[in-house]
């Protein structure tokens, strides 16, 4: 692809002088970053993947007279690729939805979907893409906490405004607290302080007294053990690893030295917060070295997919490694999820997996911002995500209702599938989990909620 040719194609005329600019900058960063600008670069052949961003001079990413353009950053492969596939095909459900009853501010939502292959580099080049070449206003991403990492600096310098379905790790909050994002962040999936604290209540509540944790070693693994040490020692219980936690490196393929560091000295449960790639092999080699034999082992949301247990694998007698198996994952019990269920249902078959219902949420709120301010833009987007979300307006739960009524000049509080998706300053949201475990015959079920609060 010639690189001013990918400028025309991608751009209208009346827009290309102004572009070209743009094309001649991107000529001098060089090949790779160019390559994965690129539309039809294939995900696992990207050579900005490997590449540190660019800087970027702060852009306005669209005018208000323009069609509202989106983007979504998830993983369609990689480590998540197995919870990550079915949000992605939740963003293009709001977007059909919302075009048919008339799209935002009189224009149509173009939705420019992106790979982030669960890899922070990829997913910087992604984000790279559309931020400075599809020029979008808001992104639904990542998944991943250390995906969104490596994005959110990205878009609060061209002012998109991202919101995360399932980073939950705790630093975005901290992060947020000292203005780092200036208000182009938020999540509809609640941080890990509240999931560590659920799961160090289900710990306790089952009389575990001494645990040991291993964690993936990114931001995710890290900030939910450390939050979890913290919520369970106020529990009065004892992490016998607290001093030399073990974590694993996300790229790793052989887990025997972990395996067996998180299992040692007799815990009565080992938490493990883990991806699903990754940490079947993790619990595959602690079953192999017979060291987790009688121990409980606790699990994450990062792991919660069907396929899981069968990644694991089977005992010698034909049982399932991880079967009874216990775990949480942010739950789902807002007001739009019946509609949510049932339209997956007619479209996809099924029901919506996790984290559906809050890549649904957050692709929601950014068209239902960019209405509220009657501007197609990130800057708009930002400036009313807390006010279509919050209180004072009228509870909607129907995407469409709540545009008609801020067409109208009405204020709205968009109750979401997930929950009622209220924001607060650091872009939290609060949500109920869900306690799930591994039956015997391999499949997962979910026995009760627990709500940290």
């Amino acid at each position: 692809m010639k690189r001013l040719d990918a400028v025309r194609t991608l751009y209208p005329p009346q827009r290309q002088a102004k572009l070209s600019i743009l094309a001649i900058t991107l000529t001098t960063l060089g090949a790779g970053f160019l390559l994965a600008a690129c539309e039809n670069t294939p995900p696992g052949n990207n050579p900005g993947a490997n590449s540190a961003s660019p800087a970027a001079t702060t852009t306005t990413a669209t005018n208000s007279n323009d069609e509202l353009k989106i983007g979504s950053l998830l993983p369609s492969t990689g480590d998540l690729a197995a919870i990550g596939q079915q949000m992605v095909d939740s963003v293009p459900l709001v977007v059909e939805t919302v075009n048919a009853c008339g799209g935002v501010n009189g224009k149509p939502v173009r939705l420019i979907a992106q790979d982030d292959q669960t890899d922070p580099r990829a997913g910087a080049a992604a984000m790279t893409k559309l931020a400075e070449v599809d020029r979008v206003a808001g992104v639904v991403g990542s998944f991943a906490s250390s995906v969104s990492s490596a994005a959110v600096p990205i878009a609060v310098r061209n002012k998109v405004m991202l919101i995360s379905p399932g980073s939950t790790s705790p630093v975005f909050t901290e992060r947020a607290s000292k203005g780092e994002f200036q208000g182009y962040w938020t999540r509809t999936a609640p941080p890990d302080t509240y999931q560590a604290l659920a799961l160090a209540q289900l710990a306790n509540q089952r009389g575990f007294k001494r645990v040991s944790t291993v964690v993936i070693n990114n931001d995710y693994g890290v900030g939910f053990e450390r939050a979890f040490v913290q919520a369970f020692k106020q529990l009065g219980g004892t992490v016998v690893n607290e001093a030399n936690p073990t974590r694993y490196d996300p790229k790793a393929t052989t887990f025997e030295t972990e395996a067996a560091a998180a299992f040692n000295d007799n815990p009565d449960a080992v938490v493990a917060v883990l991806y699903e790639e990754t940490g079947s092999l993790l619990l595959k080699s602690a079953y192999q070295q017979g060291v987790s034999q009688g121990v409980q082992v606790m699990l994450t949301d990062g792991v919660k997919s069907a396929g899981f247990p069968t990644k694991v694998g089977k005992s010698s007698d034909g049982k399932y490694i991880v079967s009874g198996a216990i775990g949480t994952v942010p739950g789902a019990d807002g007001q739009a999820l019946q509609a949510l269920t049932q339209l997956w249902q007619s479209k996809k078959g099924g029901s919506p997996g996790e984290y559906v219902p809050q890549a649904w949420d957050a692709t929601a709120l950014l068209v239902l911002a960019a209405q509220s301010a009657q501007a197609n833009t990130g800057e708009g987007i930002a400036s009313k995500i807390r006010e279509v979300a919050n209180a004072p307006g009228t509870e909607v739960n129907d995407v469409c209702e709540g545009l008609k009524l801020l067409r109208e000049g009405q204020d709205i509080n968009y109750q979401g599938a997930s929950g009622n998706v209220d924001v607060d300053q650091n872009g939290d949201v609060v949500g109920v989990y869900d306690v799930w475990t591994v039956n015997d015959d391999g499949k997962l079920a979910v026995t009760d909620k627990v709500n940290p609060k």
